[in-house]
């Protein structure tokens, strides 16, 4: 049952990916951040209301509150990078970044849950790290220097955490038996209230010199994002899933996100590129095969 659950959470992911990039372009990113997850979880608890379950959603015990308030703040720090990566470098280069993802998520469950990688498993591993030699070399036609570029650095950082977010994932549903629709309500309510903060203070500093412009993608990420994490909770919760497999199959979605690069925002330099995600794709494959 968890495989349906998956590849439509990675088909809204890149939906997803697709809306942010419109959001943040050329536009102050911490303002869209709150509004759109402000929208997120606004949609998320509407539809709880819905279907009945909204009142059993809100209760939560108080180790379980702050176990998810951990999960905000590092997707909120994610989160922040990515966004600012986003609006710093095409798409066709943040999203292949970020789809490294399950890479990092399989190191981590080695040393946590001790998933012990197979010889193909390191051969995809392999095949991933000549995926991003080659974008970095692709990255280079347009003047991006991989190891001088802040917005290669806020793409990296924000996968890493990404990928411990993921970690964390497992160990609230699977180890800590959170339900996952109040794990996801209480955090989406969390994430807007500490982003929210982060605004202020950054507003307060007089930090925001970007002028924000309102646009209609940003409550479509925000709701974008609560439909791809609930079937990815959905998939996550089930008994004896790897959470490595899960984030494998997940970030198949940069597939989708290339070719929005492509079409929508008319990104340069493609062929290079296409190599190079062909290559991440294909260690992506290898990893899902072992």
């Amino acid at each position: 049952m968890w495989i349906p659950y998956i590849l439509i959470s990675a088909v809204l992911l890149a939906a997803y990916d697709t809306a942010k990039k419109h959001s943040v372009r050329a536009n102050a990113v911490m303002p869209v951040l709150v509004l759109g997850t402000a929208c997120g979880a606004l949609f998320f608890a509407l539809a709880l209301a819905a279907a009945g379950r909204l009142c059993d959603a809100l209760v939560i015990s108080c180790a379980g509150f702050w176990l998810v308030a951990v999960k905000a703040v590092i997707v909120s720090a994610s989160w922040i990078f990515v966004y600012y990566a986003m609006r710093a470098l095409p798409l066709s280069i943040v999203a292949p970044i970020r789809a490294s993802s399950p890479l990092w998520t399989l190191a981590g469950a080695l040393l946590l849950f001790h998933e012990i990688p197979t010889p193909l498993q390191a051969l995809g591993m392999a095949v991933i790290l000549v995926g991003y030699w080659l974008f970095s070399v692709a990255g280079q036609a347009e003047g991006i220097r991989f190891t001088r570029h802040t917005g290669i650095f806020c793409a990296f950082a924000g996968t890493l955490l990404g990928a411990g977010s993921a970690l964390y994932d497992k160990y609230l549903l699977q180890t800590c038996g959170l339900e996952r629709n109040t794990m996801q309500l209480w955090f989406a309510i969390d994430l807007t209230l500490l982003l929210g903060a982060t605004l202020y203070v950054q507003r307060a500093a007089g930090l925001q010199r970007t002028r924000f412009e309102w646009r209609w993608t940003i409550p479509a990420v925000g709701v974008l994002l609560m439909a791809a994490d609930w079937f990815y909770f959905g998939a996550l919760s089930q008994e004896g899933v790897a959470i490595s497999v899960l984030s494998l199959i997940r970030r198949s979605n940069v597939a989708l996100s290339f070719a929005a690069g492509a079409l929508i925002f008319r990104e340069r330099n493609l062929r290079r590129k296409g190599i190079a995600l062909a290559a991440i794709l294909i260690g992506v494959a290898l990893l899902c095969l072992a």
